[in-house]
This record gives C-alpha cells, sequence and structure tokens, in this order.
C-alpha cells in the first residue's frame, strides 16, 4: 500500500490547550479522502501541519513520501500539492489572471502553459468575464473559485481543500465535484474538509473523524456504509444521539 499522507503521533498545542491530539493519519494515494469533525475539532489545524503551514509539537508527517519535518523535503512535497486553505489567502490587489500568474512561477512553470491553464481553469469555473476585476471585489464564492484554480493549476498529485464547496453555487458546485471525480480518477490524490457530509459521501472514498483533536474513526466509505449510513456513524463518534429531537419552546406555539 503506497501513502500519500503518513503520521504518527501527530500533536499540535495551543499554549495548554491540545488541538490536535497524536493523529495517526494513513491515505492511501489515488483516493479521495474526507476529513470529517465538528467545529473546533481539529481539522483546520491538521491540514496547515500537513501543508507545512504550521509546526507540530510533536509527531512525523510523511507528504507523497517525504519528510515534512525536513525543510528540503518538505519543499519538494509542497512542489506537487495544491491547497486551499481555510482562509483562501489571496492577494486583494491582483486581478485573477496576476494571481495566477503569480502561483505559476512560484511553480517554475512555463509562461506559455501558465497562460494556457489559466484561460481553461477560468473558463471552467466561470471567472472568464471576471478575470481583470481585483479580487478583492469578488464575492466570496469566487474567490473560492479563484483559490481551486491556483491549487490546480501546477497539477498535483495531491489537494488539500478546506471547505471548498462553501459558498459556491449549485452549478458551480456540480463543475467541481466532476473536476475533482477526475483529478482522483487519473490516480492523484484529494483530502477534503466538509460538513457538508451528503458531499462526502457522493465524493469519497474513504473517511477519517476528529474529535476534540483525536482520530476517532479512519477507514474506507464502503465499510462504514455496512454499518448504517455515513450521517449514523459520524453521529456515533461525536456522541451525538441521532433520536434526540431539538425544538425552542418559544417557536412551537401558534403564529401571532
Amino acid at each position: 500500500m503506497s501513502l500519500a499522507i503518513e503520521t504518527h503521533r501527530l500533536t499540535r498545542y495551543f499554549n495548554d490547550f491540545c488541538a490536535v491530539d497524536e493523529v495517526a493519519l494513513a491515505v492511501e494515494r489515488g483516493t479521495f479522502y474526507g476529513f470529517l469533525g465538528p467545529n473546533g475539532a481539529g481539522k483546520s489545524t491538521t491540514i496547515k501541519m500537513l501543508t507545512g503551514l504550521l509546526a507540530p509539537t510533536d509527531g512525523q508527517i510523511i507528504v507523497l513520501g517525504r519528510n515534512m519535518l525536513d525543510p528540503r523535503d518538505a519543499l519538494e512535497s509542497k512542489r506537487r500539492m495544491g491547497v486551499i486553505p481555510e482562509d483562501l489567502a489571496l492577494f486583494d490587489n491582483l486581478t485573477a489572471r496576476e494571481y495566477l500568474t503569480f502561483v505559476g512561477r512560484i511553480h517554475l512553470m512555463e509562461k506559455a502553459t501558465i497562460q494556457e491553464r489559466s484561460n481553461e481553469l477560468l473558463e471552467l469555473l466561470d471567472l472568464h468575464k471576471e478575470d481583470r476585476k481585483l479580487t478583492i471585489e469578488y464575492s466570496h464564492g469566487m474567490k473560492k473559485k479563484l483559490a481551486l484554480a491556483a491549487a490546480l493549476l501546477p497539477n498535483p498529485d495531491l489537494l488539500f481543500l478546506d471547505e471548498p464547496f462553501e459558498g459556491v453555487d449549485a452549478v458551480t458546485s456540480r463543475t467541481i465535484r466532476d473536476l475533482l471525480a477526475g483529478f482522483v480518477a487519473r490516480g492523484s490524490t484529494v483530502f477534503l474538509t466538509s460538513h457538508v457530509l451528503e458531499i462526502v459521501e457522493r465524493l469519497c472514498t474513504h473517511v477519517g473523524i476528529i474529535v476534540k483533536g483525536r482520530l476517532v474513526e479512519q477507514s474506507s466509505l464502503e465499510a462504514i456504509r455496512q454499518g448504517g449510513t455515513l450521517e449514523d456513524r459520524f453521529l456515533e463518534k461525536v456522541g451525538a444521539d441521532p433520536e434526540a429531537t431539538h425544538k425552542l419552546n418559544w417557536l412551537e406555539g401558534a403564529a401571532s
């Protein structure tokens, strides 16, 4: 089994708070891995460590066969990955084309290749008519699409996507799903966080669930479905009662 991502005792403290607690990930190459958890569970912190944006307090990180705690190894892995981070990290005073050109140059891509791929990505994601507008003028959904275009531009072997469907319209969401499915079909790997379980169940082949910084589930989606739905397993692992009902007493009466 060849792994795209492997961690051992991955841990991150913020002062006395343990955000990620001895997580042991094993993500096979060519899989679509959904990384799930409630708010504050440690998903984004984990992605930041896997991509080299945040140093772990303890543990080991191997991405695409290279040690992410070794600066030279980490640089080689970063050349082969694409990332949509939690905060998007776009440059407000660049246009979409300027931003993609910047990303392409960082990856040492040829000018003609940058232009060709930028044209295709901007049209596919319906940004081609707004490609000369400053990104500070973009809506949140448009910024998400530009971040995805930048992540795909270098044709990476591994994609990290932190809530890529948030704020994206239904038509573009379908385009992104099809694009990512094709990306995995060619043998590349996607590591996705999302709060929308329907999207995870539709796209992902494997799932990990993190709760209060600890990895409490890691298996194939097929194995999970043999015991019920992904939602049932998720609720079980986070300690929620699937039979519980929630209401507001002041909404129970008739409308005045």
